[in-house]
């Protein structure tokens, strides 16, 4: 079953939106899923643990092309151990390819620097009102010209890889109730 993944603004009441000013590029999606008491962190986990194949082939060729000009190798977006849960993690730890940076039941931002730019990726449950969605938001800072470079390359292939991702978590655990809003046309 697939449900209905939607761009929308980054949640006001988010950790990530403190950083949203002044960023290059920011977009958050979100959909309704079966939260079951999960932890933001544990939510993510089970994001990654379940990337899609042209997901990571698409960072297998992001890693080659991009040590040309010297830029990290980062590994794949599931390369999480899957027998660890959120509550072995703490700020600071590395999940997979980014750093813990903010952890709360609610929200984690985890993140990646390289000299030409900084990435924030957020994993936020929506507060009571809409106590089954979720959203996922991206927030990058660039430092210099091959940041603004390889955003170019970057910015199409996010649109897809991210309501992707959303998707793949919202697929493994259907919501018991979907919000007619949020349904494709």
């Amino acid at each position: 079953m697939t449900l209905s993944v939607c761009k929308t603004e980054t949640p006001s009441g988010s950790e990530i939106a403190k950083i949203t000013s002044g960023a290059y590029y920011d977009d958050t999606y979100q959909a309704s899923l079966a939260v079951d008491g999960r932890s933001a962190l544990d939510i993510y986990l089970n994001m990654v643990n379940n990337t899609p194949d042209w997901v990571n082939w698409l960072m297998a060729l992001r890693n080659r092309l991009v040590s040309i000009a010297g830029l990290k190798n980062l590994g794949q977006l599931g390369e999480v151990a899957p027998s660890r849960s959120g509550k072995d993690y703490q700020v600071g730890d590395r999940v997979g390819i980014f750093s813990l940076l903010y952890l709360s039941d609610q929200e984690v931002i985890l993140s990646e620097s390289d000299k030409h730019l900084d990435v924030k990726l957020s994993i936020y449950k929506m507060d009571e009102n809409e106590p089954n969605t979720v959203s996922i938001s991206t927030v990058v800072h660039i430092h210099n010209a091959l940041g603004r470079l390889y955003m170019l390359f970057v910015i199409p292939l996010h649109k897809l890889i991210a309501p992707a991702m959303l998707n793949r978590i919202t697929t493994s655990h259907p919501p018991s109730t979907i919000h007619p809003s949020r349904r494709s046309p």
